[in-house]
């Protein structure tokens, strides 16, 4: 079992897309553990606020495999085949790492969306602090210690019941 970070976004009827999106992963992994989930401002374009955290699971798939469910998730719940990287989303899930894969093509691993945002930094660092991130050496803390992101980050009270596998 490959233990794997994945972050979720929303700013499309957001409650049920996030909901909707823990359920898909249940399915395809297990001891799915959740980050709180953060309200932000659209980053990139103007846009409803999104809803964004990150979920630790485990998963006996390969990264490939993987990948290619995590997108038909995605197009199952809305999204179009056309999208873009600045614009609303039903669901959006992003590997963010993949036990200790390193890749620079697509997927790329570590994402380097951990030293970007901080609606992918804040919520990993509550999952796996002292994981080291593959390729860089430094912990999750250290990195989100260092991050210097802008966006302001609103904790959502959870309103459904995590699926237990």
């Amino acid at each position: 079992m490959i233990t794997t970070y994945i972050g979720i976004g929303s700013n499309v009827e957001r409650h049920k897309h996030i909901q909707v999106a823990i359920e898909e992963l249940s399915a395809i992994g297990s001891q799915l553990r959740l980050s709180t989930i953060y309200e932000c401002e659209s980053v990139g374009f103007e846009g409803n606020a999104f809803f964004n955290l990150v979920v630790e699971m485990k998963t006996a798939l390969d990264l490939s495999e993987f990948s290619r469910q995590l997108r038909e998730i995605e197009f199952k719940w809305g999204r179009s085949a056309q999208a873009k990287k600045f614009q609303p989303r039903t669901v959006d899930l992003d590997i963010i790492l993949f036990g200790d894969c390193v890749s620079k093509q697509s997927p790329e691993l570590p994402r380097s969306d951990i030293y970007k945002y901080g609606f992918v930094i804040e919520p990993l660092n509550e999952l796996c602090a002292e994981l080291i991130i593959p390729s860089d050496g430094r912990t999750v803390r250290q990195v989100w210690e260092q991050s210097s992101y802008k966006e302001v980050l609103n904790p959502v009270p959870l309103w459904f019941t995590v699926p237990k596998l």
